[in-house]
């Protein structure tokens, strides 16, 4: 396993559709642990091939609180959603921003595992805004594309948030 370079805002790789995995082969595989391990150094909870430079439909998503759940996502396709959610939304290729987007509060989608077989997976709240997140890479677009208002930096929140529990 090796870390590999996150792209950021701006490359051309991020602007690209990427092409259907048709055979899991070991260098699927090891694509995989490495954005596993990019993905959990960089304290994100999803990660998608493009973003290492990579133009495969290939996500790893972990929501879980002590990041020990991942979900290895190819070839996904979202088949379902439903309701809505609005909140910040961060990405690690345009690190140290946020903005407010909002997306389906519930998601159904169907990917393939590491093992080539094909399973369904639901998802609400932070792991439905992860797949859609994850899977808009997998098609050339970043959530600043969706963003309500302006981007505003992550220290910002993180201070008026301390505010707000201060207050409490």
């Amino acid at each position: 396993m090796a870390l590999r370079t996150i792209r950021e805002y701006g490359d051309d790789v991020l602007a690209k559709k990427c092409k259907d995995v048709k055979e899991i082969t070991p260098r699927i595989q090891e694509l995989v642990a490495d954005m596993l391990e990019t993905m959990y150094e960089a304290n994100g909870v999803g990660l998608a091939a493009p973003q290492v430079g990579i133009l495969k439909r290939v996500v790893v998503i972990d929501c879980s609180p002590e990041g020990d759940q991942p979900i290895v996502m190819i070839n996904p396709e979202i088949l379902e959603t439903s309701g809505e959610q609005t909140g910040y939304e961060g990405c690690l290729s345009l690190p140290g921003k946020s903005g407010i987007v909002t997306r389906p509060n519930y998601v159904k989608a169907k990917a393939v595992d590491l093992e080539g077989k094909e399973y369904i997976i639901e998802g609400e709240e932070l792991l439905a805004r992860a797949i859609c997140h994850e899977l808009d890479h997998l098609d050339g677009h970043m959530y600043v594309e969706k963003v309500e208002g302006d981007l505003v930096d992550n220290e910002e929140l993180m201070a008026e948030a301390e505010e707000d529990h201060e207050k409490e």
